[in-house]
């Protein structure tokens, strides 16, 4: 399922524009990725929780040469399911 595909599903459900579902969507991810960005937890209850996790600098390799690089520390968004979600998954 795509952004579209969403805002066609809350367009159907609430009886509202296509157009203006899609902003709604489009609104919803953008305070999501601006809350990320500050680092700060998203909570949404019953869904689960958007976590920025840090993620050291490191060595690896190369796969075509081998040879050891240097891998720059970085940020990345874990999502972490709430238990409803879970259940619903899985039975």
């Amino acid at each position: 399922m795509n952004n579209s595909e969403i805002a066609d599903a809350l367009a159907t459900a609430h009886g509202i524009t296509k157009a203006d579902a899609r902003k709604y969507v489009d609104e919803v991810f953008a305070a999501i990725s601006d809350a990320a960005a500050k680092g700060a937890e998203v909570s949404l209850s019953g869904f689960g929780k958007f976590k920025v996790k840090d993620t050291p600098a490191r060595e690896g390799r190369n796969p075509a040469t081998g040879a050891a690089i240097k891998i720059a520390a970085s940020k990345k968004l874990t999502f972490a399911p709430a238990k409803a979600v879970k259940d619903r998954l899985n039975g």
